[in-house]
């Protein structure tokens, strides 16, 4: 398992944490988790958009985690109780969105790479179990 699988794994589950605690939790402790969570996935998602820039979709995917991530950190200080609550949970939503968009760009391009080598796996011990090379 790559470090990109377990990155964008990890942001949709603490998106769904958020998801789970915007609507059940008081207001006051919705902003304070909100501030925490996100603090942590624009760290991650900076984090992976730095890491995987020449993988095209896993850039713009922690691009946009990073920019909604942000935006929650601004949100549940800015705005009343009821309206973190809200925008919590919308915005957890959009990166659980993101989040999933990057874990299916990954895999994606796990299994370009397994069924590339797949025909050279089997030329290969074909060869072998003839002896004749093609």
């Amino acid at each position: 398992m790559r470090i990109r699988y377990f990155s964008f794994l990890s942001l949709a589950l603490a998106a769904g944490f958020l998801v789970v605690v915007s609507q059940a939790f008081a207001p006051f402790d919705i902003a304070n988790v909100t501030l925490g969570v996100s603090i942590g996935m624009l760290v991650v998602s900076l984090g992976l958009a730095a890491r995987y820039r020449r993988h095209l979709p896993s850039p713009i995917a922690g691009m946009g985690i990073a920019i909604v991530s942000a935006w929650m950190i601004v949100a549940s200080q800015v705005f009343s109780l009821g309206t973190v609550q809200t925008l919590t949970f919308a915005d957890a939503l959009g990166i659980v969105g993101l989040a999933l968009a990057g874990l299916t760009a990954h895999e994606l391009t796990t299994e370009r790479v397994v069924h590339s080598l797949a025909p050279h796996r089997a030329r290969a011990a074909s060869e072998y179990e003839t002896g004749v090379s093609a």
